[in-house]
């Protein structure tokens, strides 16, 4: 991994200047810089918080730390400056330095980029990020909260573009060059360019084969392609590599835990969770983590798997972020952990917050929930009060609009599962004809799937009519 941290002049002279005159500071950046992107913390840096610190200790003045600081923020925490005044005053002392004449006109733009995105505005913050990368195509930051802001938007042609566009501007000598081959890679395989994204990933690891973000294009190349095996082999084989990513570890052991599900070998799947997802997630805090616990535990239901107590652990940490409308993604997984729990108290408080944020808020997010998020939630609750008719009439009318509320297509299948469970266990002949429909169209794009073959036989065996 990449250890050389640059100074100023490194800096400059690689084309993306920094404002800070510290060579301190502007090392303490790339060694944190490279760790985002990397999805590792450096032991020799004492980790990104660590150096994150060192590099705000070293110039408190420093425009492009405090971006980096907080914009790490929002995306690693879900923290909004309506909700968190200490976060509100961080994003305060970012836009004040931005007014010294010494700043960049391309570190204000980050500036604004960020604020825009702790105050909601997601969209107009990656058209922000976008513009810088016209002028600077080298600026790996501004590459990387671009990224995550697709993500959250669920712009899978801006995953391929966007690196893709920039990728003639770096060169193999310069730092951090496999880490953007690595999120081509992810991109091509979101929108369905498999052999592309497999090309791309292997590329990547070739480079540098602890690089978790191309372990984890290649999870969704096997995942989508139906090749559980070599996924689980894949997987095995290169553990010591990838989980030295330990911000995406957590993630890749989930993917792992596909593969079994997808195989019906549940008790391999409660194994990773119990040794590795739940432990990790607990360990990073992050908002992904907890995802994943919520996600994994979710499917595994669905298949009928008892899961035990697990729900209650999952669901003490779901509770600080409940109030938190940073993402419907996330409020929906968040859901999820009520529901699992059991908790139908603060189920129903969940819901009305997410009604009063729809009413009274503004921002990307808002919209989200109105058109999609909002009746997301309101069919997981009927699903679970019993009510799969409801539950399908609310899903199916918006079923291609799931992709607003952000993820991969990998993250996002657990509503597609749903709306398929829903329907089977629906009492309107209707909806049982409709499950026939959507296994049928399910296994027209990914024929080798023991799941969708599973389902179609109990669908069949049920609702043999």
């Amino acid at each position: 991994m990449h250890c050389q941290w640059r100074g100023c002049e490194d800096w400059k002279n690689f084309g993306v200047p920094l404002s800070t005159t510290s060579n301190e500071a502007s090392k303490a950046f790339d060694a944190s810089v490279t760790q985002f992107v990397g999805c590792y913390n450096d032991a020799n840096t004492g980790g990104i918080k660590k150096s994150m610190t060192n590099m705000i200790q070293a110039d408190p003045n420093f425009v492009m730390g405090h971006v980096l600081k907080n914009g790490l923020r929002v995306l690693w925490d879900g923290g909004t400056n309506v909700l968190d005044q200490g976060f509100a005053k961080d994003l305060d002392r970012m836009v004040y330095l931005c007014k010294s004449p010494s700043v960049s006109e391309r570190e204000k733009n980050h500036v604004t980029a960020v604020k825009l995105w702790a105050d909601g505005f997601t969209d107009a913050a990656c058209q922000v990020w976008e513009d810088i990368l016209v002028d600077y195509p080298l600026d790996i930051l501004a590459l990387k909260f671009a990224y995550n802001s697709y993500m959250d938007l669920g712009y899978t042609d801006r995953l391929r573009d966007g690196p893709g566009r920039v990728l003639p501007f770096w060169k193999p000598t310069m730092p951090l060059y496999g880490y953007v081959i690595g999120l081509h890679a992810f991109g091509l395989e979101e929108t369905n360019l498999f052999d592309r994204a497999e090309k791309a990933a292997k590329q990547a690891l070739e480079i540098n084969p602890r690089d978790a973000w191309a372990t984890h294009s290649m999870c969704h190349v096997l995942e989508m392609t139906g090749r559980q095996d070599e996924g689980i082999s894949f997987l095995t084989d290169t553990a010591k590599d990838w989980t030295t990513g330990d911000m995406l570890a957590c993630h890749n052991y989930w993917h792992w835990s596909l593969y079994y599900i997808e195989k019906a070998d549940y008790q391999n799947a409660l194994n990773i969770f119990d040794n590795e997802v739940k432990i990790r997630s607990t360990n990073s805090g992050t908002l992904l983590g907890l995802i994943d616990s919520c996600a994994l535990l979710y499917r595994l239901e669905m298949e009928g798997v008892d899961v035990g107590d697990r729900w209650n652990e999952v669901f003490d940490r779901c509770r600080p972020y409940i109030d938190d409308h940073n993402l419907a993604f996330s409020q929906l997984h968040l859901l999820m952990g009520c529901l699992g729990a059991k908790q139908k108290d603060i189920t129903a408080k969940m819901m009305e917050s997410t009604k009063q944020f729809v009413r009274e808020e503004k921002g990307t997010n808002q919209e989200v929930t109105r058109v999609v998020g909002q009746k997301l939630c309101e069919s997981f609750v009927a699903y679970s009060d019993g009510d799969f008719a409801k539950a399908v009439d609310l899903l199916h009318p918006i079923r291609y609009n799931f992709i607003r509320i952000g993820g991969s297509h990998a993250q996002r299948d657990v509503f597609n599962l749903f709306l398929i469970q829903a329907a089977i266990k629906s009492p309107l002949k209707k909806h049982h004809k409709l499950a026939r429909m959507l296994l049928l169209e399910r296994k027209s794009f990914k024929d080798s799937a023991p799941m969708t073959d599973r389902l179609i036989q109990r669908v069949m065996a049920i609702h043999a009519d």
